[in-house]
């Protein structure tokens, strides 16, 4: 199964309404095409109960908000959940002046500050939402996004750690796009806008430094494309502090996710690779060599959909690039039907200051001898990063291919006392990093474990096979199981004496797992 994020993506309609299996039903407004159902469609009855609330529940009403959650799918939409949220179904209770509700005064702020960033030309998002021209055919889609919950992309568990980068709506956020849907869409006073939000063309950040393929890859229309790695040589003439990066692809219908690495001097990985050619370990693992932390190679920037720039000044921290290093990009290709090309690029942002705090990326828990069971609907798969130095925890990214279900990372403090930081649902399409609002201390000695749920039943709609056992592998057919981390430590501590794989990561690849029951306490 190899397809684009934009292919597994649903279609969207402005101002369209979900259908609910081919029948007619009204939420708020809003009216699906029409095509006979069976009277007593649960589906429906659920869909009537939206429209049409039971009185205790219309009296419920004035004090909170039921909503069923649709999630549109292939021109189809599937009951996924119920959700408990401020808002109301079949009559939303809304502030009393909610007809006053107006684009430019109260709609254009929330969007400025939750959506734009992807929702504006050139970015991941399939529409603009940068004016009211843009926005208003896709008032009603809005409107239905957010109440269902799946929109703003946002996976992680809200009883679970807090994240500066979180981009739930608030119940007042949802109410308000709520009310401009269903009175109109009305624009309002011009006078009433807000300054629009200055970007940078073509980035979230403001480079100091760009740095580019210096060739673009071709790709065919069809077939699998391995994980290519092309070395692009930079002739940095000084030690550099950065403060952010970003990934751009150059093509974002093929390019599903990358990272750019550090390769600084001495580092034999790619060593006798030609500058600007793609290479594979599949074929060419003599020429790539290995990639070795002990080298002090780092992940300096990635490209996930929706994950934007990252930053680095965590209480003054930076990342280091030294001088003479070269960059490498790891490039995950899925072809889209047709030939095209690209060239991807990275943008850095300087830090004003040395810092005393470095910022490093690490792979984190990793299960490389992962083994999910034919069909095993709930496989469990558990990992361990120890620290053999102080450090900080100041960003968490799971990862996981077609099969993933949910994450949870654990702390493990050399007391024995566990703390859970970061626990969620796993959404491949949105491979989402969590920003912790505050640093966590990870004191010499600490562990982080990983723990992951996997999906390999014929349920999984998106399993390319439930009648294999699946391993560790780089294509979406096979698995990962990791959480990236970022952390920082003093600047004068040697990244490769921080992490050691440790625990259930050093065991030998089992019939499945591995699971808890490996984890010494």
């Amino acid at each position: 199964m190899k397809t684009s994020p934009q292919q597994r993506m649903s279609p969207l309609r402005p101002d369209s309404d979900y259908t609910i299996l081919g029948t007619e039903a009204t939420l708020q407004g809003l009216t699906a095409p029409s095509s006979p159902g069976p009277v007593d469609d649960p589906w429906l009855n659920a869909a009537k109960m939206v429209a049409h609330p039971p009185a205790c529940l219309r009296r419920l009403a004035s004090l909170s908000l039921m909503t069923v959650a649709f999630q549109y799918e292939e021109a189809r939409v599937s009951l996924s959940r119920i959700v408990w949220i401020a808002c109301v179904a079949g009559g939303v209770a809304l502030a009393a002046d909610s007809a006053a509700v107006t684009f430019n005064k109260d709609v254009l702020p929330v969007l400025q500050k939750n959506c734009q960033s992807c929702h504006r030309p050139g970015e991941v998002a399939p529409m603009s939402l940068m004016n009211y021209s843009d926005a208003r055919p896709w008032a009603k889609a809005i409107k239905t996004a957010v109440v269902s919950g799946k929109m703003p992309p946002w996976f992680a568990d809200a009883k679970v750690g807090h994240f500066k980068n979180n981009r739930m709506l608030s119940a007042a956020d949802i109410q308000t796009l709520t009310a401009w849907a269903d009175n109109g869409a009305p624009e309002g006073d011009a006078k009433d806008k807000p300054a629009a939000l200055a970007f940078e063309s073509g980035w979230n950040i403001k480079p100091d430094v760009i740095v580019e393929m210096p060739k673009p890859f071709q790709l065919p229309a069809s077939g699998t494309i391995n994980y290519k790695f092309v070395l692009v040589k930079t002739n940095f003439d000084r030690d550099m502090w950065i403060e952010s990066a970003e990934m751009r692809p150059g093509n974002n219908e093929v390019l599903h996710h990358g990272k750019v690495w550090v390769r600084p001097p001495g580092s034999h990985w790619l060593e006798n690779a030609i500058p600007g050619e793609a290479y594979e370990s599949e074929t060419q693992r003599d020429i790539i060599g290995r990639n070795g932390a002990e080298e002090g190679n780092d992940i300096l920037g990635k490209f996930n959909p929706g994950l934007g720039a990252q930053n680095f000044n965590v209480e003054g921290s930076a990342k280091f690039l030294p001088k003479g290093s070269d960059l490498v990009f790891e490039l995950h290709y899925t072809t889209n039907g047709k030939p095209t090309s690209d060239a991807s690029k990275i943008g850095l942002v300087l830090a004003k200051n040395a810092p005393q705090r470095r910022y490093f990326f690490h792979a984190g828990p990793t299960a490389t001898n992962l083994s999910i069971p034919a069909r095993d609907g709930n496989a469990e798969v558990v990992s361990e990063l120890t620290l053999d130095q102080e450090a900080k925890l100041v960003y968490a990214q799971p990862h996981m291919h077609l099969r993933g279900k949910d994450f949870e990372l654990r702390v493990i403090y050399p007391t024995g006392e566990t703390e859970t930081v970061l626990k969620g649902l796993w959404n491949f399409e949105w491979q989402m990093g969590y920003e912790l609002e505050k640093p966590l201390l990870l004191p010499k000695g600490t562990r982080l474990v990983a723990i992951s749920h996997f999906d390999n039943s014929a349920n999984n709609r998106f399993n390319p096979d439930p009648a294999v056992r699946v391993v560790w592998g780089p294509q979406n057919w096979d698995e990962m199981s990791n959480v990236f981390i970022g952390v920082t430590f003093d600047v004068k501590i040697a990244p490769e004496s921080v992490f050691r794989r440790s625990g259930p990561s050093l065991l030998p690849r089992g019939p499945s797992g591995p699971t808890l029951v490996t984890l010494v306490r």
